[in-house]
């Protein structure tokens, strides 16, 4: 059961999270020419290498506020968010940086208490960054290990956990469809099997127009699109399509996140999504000791991840 245990996707969302720190908004056409081969340090920001970002930071959140109240509790995960953007806990650094728009709004909408978290989220079609799915994957590890297999049950779960930041329709399809294809590969299904099994599930309880969004990844198959129609913006449904199509072309973990973070743009997002999925899918030990000796804090998540897995 060791390839089950959540270390495995979190230290792979982290180290895909602090591999493309450096070189977030950089363009694809300049990594190119410089790509990212290994952990470093500044570029983007001024921090050192293994640094990670708003991704893991609210990825452990999620992680603690499940240890300690042993259920899916979103006031409680939001005021660990708000402890993580005012206190500069659960940091690389003891430092808050990079973070979006769109979850600052939720976050103050809560800090002023104008309602429960999971309505505190932005609805608005222009709110879909990619800000909750980058911190969904413990949502997944937890319906996992719950045994619970009911899909409108985790729709529910994961539309709550989401809204908490992102409300919209097209960000909760996104955290839905990166949740049930973790799933799969938390069950051993071949990545290609998982795929067809997530593309096999009934979305009817989302829009038509919604779902359609989707197509490239629902209808179509995302692993067969060409590199340069692969985009690696902060919208949801260009990083999740950007993640599977790393992962479905992957033979191993660390030459598919350096694949990953030079897509350029949104680098720590898409190389985190990446990760979380080829961290379930290799393994912790498939990934380079170097990488994981310069991950901040290290320990420390191994110690979060084993919490956790006693919790669940």
């Amino acid at each position: 059961m060791e390839n089950k245990k959540s270390k495995n996707g979190i230290i792979g969302l982290a180290i895909g999270d602090a591999l493309g720190v450096p070189a977030e908004f950089k363009s694809r056409e300049i990594l190119k020419k410089f790509p990212i081969i290994t952990m470093i340090g500044n570029g983007s920001y001024y921090v050192p290498a293994g640094t990670w970002s708003d991704d893991t930071s609210m990825t452990l959140a999620t992680i603690d506020s499940i240890i300690t109240t042993k259920i899916i509790n979103c006031n409680d995960i939001a005021s660990r968010f708000l402890k993580w953007f005012r206190n500069a806990e659960y940091t690389a650094t003891n430092e808050t940086f990079d973070i979006g728009r769109t979850t600052l709004q939720a976050l103050a909408k809560f800090e002023q208490k104008q309602d429960d978290a999971c309505n505190c989220g932005e609805t608005d079609e222009y709110s879909n960054g990619n800000g909750s799915l980058m911190r969904i994957l413990p949502i997944a590890y937890y319906i996992y290990n719950k045994k619970i297999v009911d899909d409108k049950e985790i729709y529910n779960i994961v539309k709550k956990v989401s809204s908490i930041t992102h409300a919209h329709e097209i960000s909760i399809l996104g955290c839905y469809i990166y949740v049930m294809f973790s799933l799969e590969l938390l069950k051993g299904k071949d990545k290609l099997e998982a795929y067809k099994n997530v593309q096999k599930i009934d979305y009817s309880i989302f829009s038509q127009n919604t779902i359609d969004r989707f197509n490239r990844i629902l209808k179509d198959n995302i692993q067969k699109v060409e590199e340069e129609d692969i985009s690696s913006s902060g919208y949801i449904v260009s990083t999740l399509e950007a993640a599977m199509w790393v992962f479905l072309n992957s033979n191993d973990y660390n030459s598919a996140i350096l694949e990953a973070v030079n897509l350029g743009e949104d680098t720590d997002t898409i190389a985190a999504c990446t990760g979380g999925l080829l961290g379930i899918y290799y393994g912790i030990e498939s990934i380079k000791d170097s990488w994981k000796q310069k991950l901040k804090k290290y320990e420390y998540i191994l110690g979060l991840c084993d919490e956790f897995d006693k919790i669940i």
